[in-house]
């Protein structure tokens, strides 16, 4: 017969030992969501800022304004309506909608697509910022000597805007992390429905919870000093010195 332990750490640490198994199930499964949703989610943002961020001029055809300007205006709907929403209303809402279309998604599955929607509404605003952040005077420039529009926002304005994106992805990813938590109302057994469900056996849910917030922090605590070192790794250095500044030094 298994003693019953006595005192909050013996709970702790019987809860944590007796149900291991859940709990790395529920961090895979946490992680696996996490990820791929950043990803996907990263991807679909930059799609989305850049079509926001493109220009209508008035001496484009017609059927090109009509086209842009719809494309245009279904990325503003998109990207308000996943902003201005609660990410669980959003998972209830697709993954019970699908469903009753007929498709027969899995929880997993419709988990990693309301990150993906979620994170893409707000990193698109991310990139659109990103891209406003590069000095106009350089997109002006390469018009001038004969680039062309797509050519770029592709070789100059992007590969500036993605340093300064960086930082943002990376903050998305750890909120990517923690939000997976919610994910539970659809039937996902990531790492909250896992501490539940370990919980519920012994009615000893604060400890339980306990147990994934040590693992909560311990990933994103890892997670953020990786992305801190891939920051400085990017940062540009400033291998330059500036003519006023050397004519100051040398008088």
């Amino acid at each position: 017969m298994t003693e019953t332990p006595n005192g909050i750490f013996e709970w702790i640490w019987f809860i944590a030992t007796k149900y291991s198994d859940l709990f790395i199930s529920g961090t895979i499964i946490t992680l696996i969501i996490a990820v791929s949703g950043t990803i996907l989610g990263f991807i679909l943002g930059f799609i989305t800022g850049i079509a926001e961020d493109s220009k209508i001029r008035s001496e484009d055809p017609l059927p090109k304004k009509i086209i842009l300007g719809f494309i245009k205006g279904l990325c503003r709907v998109y990207v308000e309506i996943f902003r201005d929403t609660p990410m669980i209303v959003q998972a209830m809402i697709i993954y019970f909608g699908i469903r009753m279309a007929g498709v027969n998604i899995d929880p997993i599955s419709a988990g990693i697509l309301v990150t993906v929607l979620n994170t893409g509404a707000y990193m698109a605003e991310t990139v659109r910022a990103g891209i406003k952040s590069i000095d106009i005077g350089q997109r002006e420039g390469a018009l001038a000597l004969g680039m062309s529009p797509i050519s770029t926002m592709i070789h100059i304005i992007l590969l500036q805007a993605f340093r300064n994106i960086v930082p943002e992805m990376a903050n998305t990813f750890l909120t990517n992390l923690k939000m997976t938590s919610v994910l539970n109302v659809i039937g996902v057994k990531e790492l909250f429905l896992q501490a539940k469900t370990a919980g519920g056996t012994y009615y000893r849910y604060f400890e339980s919870y306990l147990v994934i917030a040590v693992i909560y922090f311990v990933l994103c605590f890892v997670f953020n000093k990786l992305f801190n070192l891939i920051e400085k790794k990017m940062a540009v250095k400033k291998n330059y010195v500036l003519a006023v500044e050397y004519m100051d030094n040398n008088e």
